[in-house]
């Protein structure tokens, strides 16, 4: 039998501002197996001197860097094999939760803060594919109907 305890979690974000969001919620991942997916910035490689993280190159809206951080996001799932990805978004964490989804793991999106009045890119790239969507605004919900509202993750 296999519980929620035993459960390994994949917590995919950009550096910067989704990483610190994301870190906000250290309390789901705190006693499980765990490891983090990020880009080489300041608050990520700092994370890395105290939790298991892997680096890949960000996509930049460019085909062949979407293509070759895909390729490093599956050799890291594969080597892993989480159970559950979890993603504050932007580019690092669309490749996750992507191939998340077509390798049969749950998902979940939180939407970032940031985003008020339009929906983020990442937002609207994963919104139907992901197993549990969250917005932290009420008017986020008008882009993403089918999102819970669950509030600021920044306490």
């Amino acid at each position: 039998m296999n519980n929620s305890n035993n459960k390994k979690i994949c917590i995919a974000a950009s550096a910067g501002g989704h990483l610190t969001e994301i870190l906000q919620l250290n309390k789901i991942w705190e006693g499980k197996k765990h490891f983090f997916i990020s880009d080489k910035r300041i608050n990520a490689i700092s994370l890395a001197e105290k939790e298991k993280t892997y680096f890949i190159l960000p996509p930049r809206r460019s085909y062949i860097r979407t293509g070759i951080s895909f390729i490093q996001t599956l050799i890291i799932m594969l080597k892993e094999n989480p159970d559950i990805i979890i993603s504050t978004g932007a580019e690092i964490g669309y490749p996750a939760l992507i191939l998340g989804h077509y390798l049969g793991k749950k998902t979940i999106y939180i939407e970032t803060l940031a985003r008020i009045n339009s929906p983020s890119l990442c937002g609207k790239l994963v919104y139907k594919k992901v197993d549990c969507f969250y917005v932290q605004w009420r008017e986020s919900l008008k882009f993403f109907p089918k999102a819970k509202y669950v509030g600021s993750v920044i306490e």
